[in-house]
């Protein structure tokens, strides 16, 4: 049989999950590369950008159990150059990877949407969204 959450628990989850970067700024991180097989591991590809996360991070989840990024559009400056493929979210001094996901152009259909994928030294990197869910059961 299959677990499954009841609706109170797929939005308290979210709310857990988004609550570890909400006491202190966490970062986003944007690499080169596919996505690790799980959020314990680091990216294999090369570090783009660093963002500093509005502290808080994020809004309580709602109904659907999605937590919304606060404080977009951000922005950073990419360090190094490269495609966006993947992203890891970390909390405040990268002591935890909270979580990961895919990185596409605005309307890519990816985790996290940022306005080009093709990022060069020195470039401005914005971020449109990066939105929390922890799926119905």
């Amino acid at each position: 049989m299959t677990t499954r959450l009841s609706n109170a628990s797929q939005i308290a989850a979210a709310d857990a999950v988004v609550d570890q970067l909400n006491a202190a700024a966490g970062t986003l991180k944007i690499y080169t590369g596919t996505q690790p097989a799980d959020a314990d591991t680091e990216p294999a590809g090369t570090l783009l950008v660093t963002i500093t996360l509005a502290a808080p991070a994020y809004g309580a989840a709602n109904a659907s159990g999605t937590a919304a990024l606060l404080g977009t559009p951000l922005s950073g400056t990419a360090a190094a150059t490269g495609t966006a493929g993947c992203f890891q979210v970390e909390t405040n001094g990268g002591t935890i990877n909270v979580f990961q996901g895919s990185v596409t152009a605005t309307g890519g259909g990816g985790d996290l949407t940022v306005d080009n994928v093709s990022i060069a030294t020195g470039q401005t990197v914005n971020v449109s969204a990066l939105n929390f869910t922890v799926p119905a059961g």
